[in-house]
């Protein structure tokens, strides 16, 4: 039942949030912060349970049985991680959001909270209906917060965005239905239950078909080349709150999708498509790199960096082993944490001096010293610096890679070059040099607060424990990647030994 209780706090939470404007603007921040700790406490209990194989806590209830459809939700030592990034970097979304968001706060918080419910049924799902039911879930109402609390295109950002992750979900969906009318035939019933959906043989051209219908939906959320191009325009016009979910969170789903459901559920078509993925991987980790460099817009510059980084998760799924695996799951959850904390850099920023356009600042560093020591620490830290999260992550997503193909982890290798670049770049044009203020009134131009620099805190030694102890992450994510490579080796034998 904590499952089902994670998923239903914050639609709880949400509805309280929505209701509770009427009585006081203030008391709807209140209530999705304590809403979110709640959850965040919950899930703590994730890490005592004792469940049977790999999984700490599973709930399931009939729900539509005449097509083979439950309410199947489980979790095991990746989901917890995931889990526990969520309801973390929720938390700092609402700081980000506490005085930026005036207007309309209960809808705002309202649709933040139920996004992240959202996330925790992706993040929970075994039934594949399900997990289709939660994805589209998520996507409404960040659809709407980039919609109506954005910047000064937020109607196209938003549009591309529910555009981009809708078609690409029906993609998902048909995929989905296909796979559950195979089980039909091949079994004899019908079900969407994750299990019994690795037992269904699909070889050849339809089971490429019916993977790049999953892989594709996946990919787009990540994001990967060539279904990037939603990213950069929903960053730049989303609140600060939604770059966080968006940045930290929403990302790592697609990520997810690919680990636990594209690739054990066909083994043998991704591992014939793995070159294509690793490729598509390394182009865009060295393509969005170099289109960073050609930004004004800091917070387009900070989402094609953060598709980049991204790649090094795409290219450690795609050698499936288990250090590559390792590396990617890092990856994802100190890219949660850097990339999180340099968006609300970036709108904390435009939220002072009202402009994001780089060439308009400069100088900042005597102005906000602490502003400027924060965004030293997260750039150092996005760029690979060891000691921290994100060069664990993609070390072993490199060593793993190596293992499957020398050449792309080669190319995909100078992607670490490019971020110690623009990185460095952006703490230039911004905060040395001569002092600019061109185009803005300075007036508001502050340093962090108290509240701030706690949110910040918080994610800074979240990545220095990850870079400095990553065996309390590795240990918990260790069983599951061994599992899933273990049953992708076994569908495999079963198919070839179904072939002869």
């Amino acid at each position: 039942m904590i499952l089902v209780a994670l998923i239903a706090v914050l639609f709880v939470g949400g509805l309280a949030c929505w209701l509770s404007e009427r009585f006081n603007p203030s008391l709807p921040r209140v209530i999705a912060l304590l809403t979110v700790l709640l959850d965040f406490a919950l899930m703590f209990s994730l890490l005592d349970a004792e469940g049977t194989s790999t999984w700490v806590a599973v709930f399931e209830a009939p729900w539509i049985s005449r097509f083979g459809i439950s309410f199947y939700l489980a979790a095991d030592g990746l989901s917890v991680l995931l889990l526990m990034l969520t309801a973390f970097l929720g938390a700092v979304a609402i700081g980000a959001a506490w005085d930026e968001v005036q207007e309309r706060s209960g809808f705002f918080y309202f649709n933040l909270l139920w996004t992240l419910a959202g996330v925790v049924g992706v993040f929970t799902a075994l039934d594949l209906f399900l997990f289709f039911f939660f994805w589209e879930v998520m996507l409404i109402p960040m659809y709407l917060i980039i919609a109506i609390w954005g910047h000064e295109n937020k109607n196209y950002a938003a549009m591309k965005f529910f555009i981009f992750t809708q078609v690409t979900g029906m993609m998902m969906l048909v995929s989905i239905l296909v796979l559950a009318y195979f089980h039909y035939l091949q079994l004899g019933s019908l079900s969407f239950n994750y299990h019994d959906l690795l037992n269904v043989s699909l070889t050849g051209e339809m089971g490429m078909w019916v993977m790049l219908g999953f892989f594709i939906s996946f990919s787009t959320k990540l994001p990967s080349m060539p279904f990037h191009s939603w990213l950069p325009d929903a960053h730049s016009q989303a609140p600060t709150a939604g770059s966080v979910i968006l940045a930290g969170v929403l990302l790592k789903t697609g990520a997810y999708g690919l680990i636990r459901f594209a690739v054990p559920l066909f083994p043998e078509a991704s591992m014939a498509f793995a070159p294509v993925a690793m490729t598509l991987a390394a182009v865009s980790i060295l393509y969005c790199a170099k289109v960073a460099f050609a930004q004004d817009d800091i917070k387009r510059l900070i989402a094609y960096t953060s598709v980049s980084h991204m790649g090094f998760v795409t290219l450690g799924i795609y050698a499936w082993n288990e250090q590559a695996l390792q590396g990617a799951v890092m990856t994802m959850l100190a890219h949660g944490l850097s990339a999180a904390a340099l968006f609300m850099l970036a709108g904390g920023l435009q939220h002072r001096i009202h402009t994001r356009n780089m060439p308009d600042m400069g100088g900042f560093w005597p102005k906000v010293p602490k502003m400027t020591a924060v965004a030293i620490f997260f750039s150092v830290a996005a760029l690979g610096m060891p000691g921290l999260g994100n060069f664990i992550g993609e070390f072993l997503a490199l060593i793993g890679a190596f293992q499957a193909n020398v050449t792309l982890t080669i190319v995909a290798a100078f992607g670490l070059i490019l971020a110690s670049v623009y990185s460095l770049w952006v703490l230039q044009k911004v905060f040395q040099g001569e002092y600019n203020n061109r185009g803005f009134d300075d007036s508001h131009l502050t340093d962090l607060s108290r509240r701030e620099m706690f949110y910040f805190a918080a994610m800074m030694i979240g990545l220095v424990w990850m870079g400095l102890y990553p065996q309390i992450f590795l240990s918990m994510s260790e069983p599951v990647l061994a599992q899933l490579l273990s049953e992708s080796a076994q569908t495999m034998v079963t198919s070839l030994e179904g072939g002869l």
